[in-house]
């Protein structure tokens, strides 16, 4: 029966994903369609009150500049919202405003579509801030990951030398992918019973005759957006596994679904722009295969439970249920787990700081690689770079041309990409050991051993891959995690989409070469498998130490 419940999720996914980005094709790709007569006359009227008349294509160092000056704005105006929210509309609570290094690292968190939490929400903000500023930011900082996504394919694909409009691709984002599909999921949650209202906090006496105060507001609609964009964070701090977020079963497939549908339909999208539909599905395939690699050693590591219980005469038999709901069991929740840190959602609902320690080593794992689907267009940028590093690689080890795309891949595109490659791990790592140095960073560890070191890794991979989930027990709000993972937030983000973006725009303005005998074939199975080893070489290469001094020796010690 567990295998059966993610077999059927699996499906459904295989089945919409192509649609879906065939769709997706249709919005980005600029050509007259059947959606410009429902969207057209909405999106021209926005058009007109920006002032965007000529939606002209952007170099890449332009469209970069646009998507940082907008996202600058925004972090401005949701900064002074946040540290006066105590006197705004809506908070029939009475919630005071927040600390300034704690309102810093939120809006960092929710502008960089990590949405780590370092407070509780139905505590720590009123339904202003929630719906004016979380919600606005989970839309709009996955709008803009997914125009960034956009431009980079245009790049390799197209001719020209221009990545497309931002504005335009960030105005279509809205309209025609965030809105819609929020609304549809909004609805179909409240039908299941998840909250959404503006009522205060309930006060109910208990059959004891206790007084109890439950939270509830604004529920359903920031569920939507916080998984179809992949944004995480959650209404209350206990997140997805809050019954009031995710009630039973079928929402829980539901929020699944939303957040794993768009970044797996990204790769064929890129097939419709590259005009090989074999280029699609070998991205794909490569996804897929270590989704399921990951998937299986989560469930096999929850399922088989820690053995040190078993010698404590407690029947182990139903595997590790420690941090989870038993409405979903360990299959749900595996596969939630899973999904959530493939497409860098940080939404859970089970606590990761509960696992087992391969179980906890899968969603870190992800984070590291961050190419298992991804966000908003984070993973397949992300497998594209290293598509493009394996063409470079295999070329000189067989003889072969290094060109993708019919572009020549050469040294000023290889820097670019070994620069992205080198931040990620450099932004984990390093704040990593400075935690481990001061004494502000161990303070907040809540586990000594292997496990505690897990706890600080998984807090900067976290922040760095822009996942926002969190091992919890650390004690992170606090102005040194606040500004360090913020601050690794901030280059997580836009370090490597800068990086990116260049290298796009250095192909686009290349001559395209003709296929001849001694290109290396990039849109067959064998490509798949060795863009597979490729990411894996690296990812071990780079991780593997750390991993081993975390997860991995707290398992040897458990055996």
């Amino acid at each position: 029966m567990d295998v059966l419940q993610m077999a059927v999720v699996i499906g459904i996914i295989m089945l919409i994903a192509k649609p879906l980005g065939h769709y997706l094709y249709s919005v980005f790709s600029n050509v007259p369609n059947r959606t410009d007569k429902l969207f057209g006359r909405v999106e021209a009227v926005i058009y007109s009150v920006i002032g965007l008349k000529n939606r002209q294509g952007m170099t890449w160092k332009k469209y970069a500049l646009s998507f940082i000056t907008l996202n600058f704005i925004l972090v401005a105006i949701s900064y002074v919202l946040l540290r006066l929210q105590s006197g705004l509309p809506l908070n029939p609570n009475g919630i005071s405003s927040m600390e300034p290094t704690l309102v810093l690292n939120t809006v960092i968190s929710f502008m960089t579509n990590t949405n780590l939490q370092h407070y509780s929400g139905e505590t720590g903000l009123t339904y202003f801030a929630q719906m004016a500023v979380i919600t606005m930011m989970m839309f709009t900082s996955a709008a803009t990951g997914f125009s960034v996504a956009v431009a980079f394919v245009r790049g390799i694909t197209s001719k020209g030398g221009t990545l497309g409009n931002f504005f335009e691709d960030f105005v279509k984002a809205h309209t025609r992918i965030f809105f819609p599909l929020a609304i549809v999921i909004t609805l179909l949650l409240v039908a299941l019973q998840v909250p959404q209202t503006l009522s205060p906090t309930l006060t109910v006496t208990t059959l004891t005759g206790a007084v109890q105060h439950i939270a509830i507001g604004p529920i359903a609609s920031l569920e939507s957006i916080k998984h179809l964009g992949t944004n995480g964070g959650g209404f209350f701090g206990a997140n997805s596994a809050h019954p009031f977020e995710n009630p039973n079963p079928l929402t829980n497939v539901i929020e699944i679904l939303s957040m794993w549908a768009l970044p797996a339909a990204l790769p064929f999208m890129y097939g419709r722009f590259a005009k090989s539909s074999k280029q699609g599905w070998v991205i794909f395939s490569a996804m897929m295969a270590l989704f399921l690699i990951f998937l299986t050693i989560s469930y096999t590591a929850e399922k088989s439970g820690n053995p040190l219980i078993a010698t404590l005469g407690i029947d182990a038999s139903q595997g590790s249920m420690e941090g989870k709901e038993v409405r979903f069991g360990i299959a749900q929740s595996a596969l939630f787990t899973t999904v959530t840190t493939a497409a860098t959602t940080g939404s859970v609902n089970s606590m990761h700081d509960t696992l087992t320690p391969l179980g906890g080593l899968v969603p870190l794992a992800q984070m590291m690689l961050n190419v298992v689907f991804g966000g908003k267009g984070v993973g397949l940028v992300n497998m594209l770079m290293y598509a493009m590093l394996t063409v470079f690689i295999c070329g000189l080890m067989v003889g072969r041309t290094p060109e993708f795309l019919g572009r020549k891949i050469e040294p000023r595109e290889m820097k670019l990409i070994a620069i992205t490659i080198l931040v990620h791990p450099f932004i984990i790592l390093a704040p990593t050991a400075v935690a481990f140095l001061t004494d502000l960073g161990q303070g907040a560890i809540s586990n000594s051993g292997f496990h505690g070191i897990t706890q600080v890794l998984y807090e900067y991979t976290s922040s760095a891959a822009n996942n926002g989930s969190g091992f919890e027990g650390l004690a992170d709000n606090t102005p040194f995690w606040n500004i360090t993972t913020g601050l690794v937030m901030f280059f997580g983000r836009y370090m490597s989409m800068i990086a990116l973006l260049a290298v796009a725009g250095s192909l686009s303005r290349k001559q395209w070469v003709p296929e001849t005998i001694g290109t290396f074939r990039t849109d067959n199975s064998l490509f798949a498998v060795m863009l597979m080893g490729v990411v894996i070489l690296i990812g071990a290469l780079t991780f593997l130490p750390v991993i081993v001094t975390g997860p991995i020796a707290e398992f040897l010690t458990i055996r």
